[in-house]
């Protein structure tokens, strides 16, 4: 597929995929977000690709938010259907990707943008990056899952004063919240990101798709994190992963895992 929002380069064992609206400083619209689902959804189904990195073009932002302009005249039933669809094929999509998603932040991610990034498994900011919910100030609130998965990441007194104030923090105070686990300068971010990416891809790929669920099962109310726990961990050994893992382990060599 020819993408017009969107850039994707997949040097295995990694994949980027880079939001590339510069003069809009990478705001989402529809088309971008139908975008984004088809390349995760393509990325997910190439066994090769072990971890994908998420990004924005230019130096001044990763997503500076939503494209008002597209829903500004909206009713309340499409407002509703606009943050339903836009949950299901994107933000939800990547949060239980089977492969885990790295957020690289560079610069301005506001509104979607930080939404975007929290459905990410984790985050690493450059120097530049700013962070916030906006959205009060416009008379609306976060819809893509902003208010279930800020305090979730930075507990419910912090993520109420950010929403509430509609401000916006930089990179040192992401960090010491614990929204961003790194933050490096804004030239070192991919290749920062590249280094993290090919440690896990040294490392069982069905392994972490199971720890993803796990993780995720934990945050979720209908479900029991522990059970799914001990399930993911039960499945584990009967895959050809584990069979190398503890194989090369006993063996005193490096693992070949055929991610199977």
């Amino acid at each position: 597929m020819n993408y017009n929002n969107i850039l994707v380069d997949g040097k295995k064992p990694t994949a980027t995929i880079t939001i590339n609206r510069p003069n809009k400083l990478n705001a989402l619209n529809k088309d971008t977000i139908a975008e984004l689902s088809h390349a995760f959804k393509a990325l997910e189904k190439e066994q090769e690709i072990k971890v994908i990195i998420l990004t924005g073009s230019g130096e001044k932002a990763f997503v500076a938010g939503a494209d008002i302009a597209e829903f500004a005249d909206f009713s309340v039933k499409e407002g509703g259907k606009l943050a339903a669809k836009g949950q299901k094929i994107l933000f939800d999509l990547i949060e239980n990707l089977s492969k885990p998603v790295i957020g690289a932040v560079n610069g301005f991610a506001l509104g979607g943008g930080l939404e975007l990034a929290m459905a990410c498994h984790f985050r690493v900011a450059s120097h530049n990056a700013r962070m916030g919910l906006p959205e009060v100030s416009l008379g609306v609130i976060p819809g893509y899952g902003g208010t279930q998965r800020l305090p979730q990441l930075i507990g419910k007194g912090r993520a109420m004063e950010l929403i509430m104030t509609a401000g916006m923090i930089d990179a040192s105070r992401a960090l010491s919240y614990g929204l961003v686990n790194h933050i490096v300068p804004q030239e070192e971010l991919l290749d920062f990101c590249q280094k993290i990416a090919n440690k896990i891809a040294n490392n069982s790929s069905v392994a972490i798709s199971y720890a993803i669920k796990a993780v995720n099962a934990g945050f979720k109310n209908d479900s029991n994190g522990y059970a799914s726990e001990i399930d993911a961990f039960g499945q584990c050994f009967g895959t050809a992963d584990f069979k190398e893992g503890t194989t090369a382990f006993l063996e005193k060599r490096q693992a070949n895992f055929p991610g199977k």
